[in-house]
């Protein structure tokens, strides 16, 4: 499906995610003369792969002369504050702004934009940056459904987009999906060190343990089984799987310790948003 607007896409902010998101729409037929990248340092890689496209990162998109369909906000939450008066500017009544960053509520960006701006805020993770990521949104009431689809349309070219319509779910969004590659990346870590105590060779036990968790990954994101059932599929009666499993399925093994995990990323998320 060919992504078509009906006025310019800003693009605030051209990093590892903003990089990706424009890969996608591109990839997806979005013409490049309808982009415009603000950002003064992309990086070196992404720097060359716009001058390739025919797309000029620029400081500051106040000359675009007329409003976008829709600004991206892309850039670190620490310079959000900064950065978001300037794009204010540029917003028209039917303009969507589209937030990227972390931790940045809804609010924060109304209390810059004129009232009834439409607003989505979402939740991405780095799986995207190879189109697998998983993204979920919020709305604020002057979303239309049109500017809805426009923004899942958008989203939807690095992975998978989902929705919630209570903001403070947000926090839980981000313990789950946001942080969870990290938590993956540890259990690879985890298995291979695991492997090495166990007498491995530690290229080896790290070779393993990243084709196993890769691997793994890929048939749970290929079969339409329930993660149970296919880990009961592994599991033979009185078999190794069963005696690890009795470890992991304990009283104090992992799920509990899981729940606390991110429930830990929960808190700490609602604390930064305050």
């Amino acid at each position: 499906m060919t992504i078509k607007l009906d006025g310019p896409l800003v693009l605030a902010g051209a990093g590892k995610m903003g990089g990706a998101l424009l890969q996608g729409w591109l990839e997806r037929g979005l013409d490049p003369k309808e982009v415009v990248v603000q950002d003064p340092a992309p990086p070196a890689d992404i720097k060359s792969w716009l001058q390739r496209h025919g797309i000029t990162a620029t400081e500051d998109a106040a000359m675009l002369g007329r409003a976008p369909a829709v600004i991206v906000v892309a850039v670190k939450p620490q310079v959000m504050d900064a950065v978001v008066p300037g794009l204010a500017r540029l917003a028209g009544p039917d303009t969507l702004v589209l937030s990227i960053a972390a931790g940045k509520t809804l609010a924060t960006f109304e209390r810059h934009l004129e009232p009834g701006q439409s607003v989505v805020r979402s939740m991405p993770n780095t799986p995207a940056a190879i189109g697998r990521g998983m993204t979920v949104c919020v709305a604020n009431r002057h979303v239309t459904s049109a500017q809805r689809a426009l923004a899942d349309e958008l989203l939807s070219a690095v992975g998978e987009v989902g929705w919630v319509e209570d903001e403070a779910l947000m926090d839980a969004v981000t313990a789950v999906s946001g942080s969870g590659p990290a938590y993956v990346f540890l259990l690879a870590e985890c298995l291979a060190e695991a492997g090495r105590a166990a007498g491995l060779d530690a290229a080896l036990a790290e070779r393993l343990a990243r084709a196993t968790v890769s691997g793994s990954g890929e048939l749970l994101a290929r079969s339409d089984q329930a993660p149970a059932i296919l880990r009961q599929n592994v599991t033979s009666p009185g078999g190794t799987t069963a005696a690890a499993l009795s470890v992991l399925m304990s009283p104090d093994g992992l799920q509990p310790l899981m729940t606390r995990a991110v429930a830990a990323a929960t808190a700490r998320g609602r604390e930064l948003a305050k």
